[in-house]
């Protein structure tokens, strides 16, 4: 897509970047990144999933909890202060220290430092090593004020993205825009579900990723579809597996006009017919280990 100079413009810098061994590296990395993101022209930095731990969880739960950070310690509020100075939000992701047990979670901080929202992973990969993690409970939408506006951000963290629900929970609550901080590899097909994310919920997408074989991809969705280079996909941007920092370009104006007239969002939906979404009762084939049937 072509960027028209007289467009209003939000623009996400994607850090597709590791963050070091401790937690002082990724602060300094961080800082660093923030400012380079800065010089991008960037509206909102965007890290990628637990930035403060590159995205460890320990089998030793007393070792778990001591790597967590608090959400209104030193690590996050630097970035908060880093906001006000730098005149530009930033969506800072850490493994939050909370009880019983630690959270994966992101906080954005608008351009004044001010806090947005923070928001924690509800879909935590209970198969895996975030069994040992507290899920949050609810999805987090904020007015971001912006040099272009006040825009309406939400967030998902990585596996979330894959349940139609989250997106769908977040475009209800009035998401223009949903950040996605992210750490997984096999990217090809996620990619492809944060594009049909952002074109059936009519908002647009910008999911942050590390880079490495078989990771990387950072990409960037509008929720509009158009000719682009022979085809027709909603892509704005979609990083290679390279470590690097990559400005993604929103057109809010073209955003808001196609959300005021397109068929996708709230309304058509038929919620007499979504009973069986509310249900918790988990049958076979689905039912999993650790898990009893409802």
């Amino acid at each position: 897509m072509e960027v028209c100079h007289t467009m209003k413009k939000f623009i996400v810098a994607l850090l597709q970047l590791l963050p070091g061994k401790t937690p002082e590296d990724a602060l300094q990395k961080g800082v660093s990144a923030c400012r380079k993101a800065k010089a991008a022209g960037a509206d909102v930095a965007l890290f990628p999933e637990m930035w403060s731990s590159g995205y460890t969880i320990p089998e030793d739960i007393e070792q778990l909890k001591a790597e967590a950070v608090p959400a209104d310690g030193p690590f996050v509020q630097t970035f908060g202060t880093l906001a006000a100075e730098l005149d530009m939000a930033i969506a800072i992701t850490f493994l939050e220290r909370y009880e019983p047990l630690p959270r994966n979670t992101v906080v954005l901080f608008d351009r004044h430092g001010k806090r947005v929202w923070t928001y924690a992973k509800v879909h935590t990969c209970d198969f895996g090593e975030e069994c040992r993690l507290t899920p949050g409970d609810d999805f987090s939408v904020g007015d971001l004020d912006t040099a272009v506006g006040t825009v309406k951000i939400g967030a998902l963290i990585c596996y979330d993205r894959e349940y139609p629900e989250s997106a769908r929970v977040l475009m209800l609550k009035g998401a223009e825009i949903i950040l996605v901080p992210n750490d997984c590899s096999e990217m090809e097909h996620r990619v492809n579900v944060i594009s049909t994310r952002a074109y059936e919920n009519m908002t647009g997408i910008a999911m942050a990723n590390p880079p490495g074989m078989k990771k990387g991809r950072s990409c960037a969705f509008s929720p509009i579809i158009w000719d682009h280079d022979g085809s027709r996909d909603n892509r704005l941007f979609i990083a290679g597996e390279e470590e690097g920092i990559f400005p993604a370009v929103f057109d809010l104006d073209a955003i808001r006009e196609y959300r005021s007239h397109e068929m996708m969002g709230n309304t058509f939906r038929k919620v007499k017919a979504y009973g069986p979404l509310l249900e918790e009762k988990i049958e076979p084939p689905f039912i999993r280990r650790h898990q009893q049937p409802k």
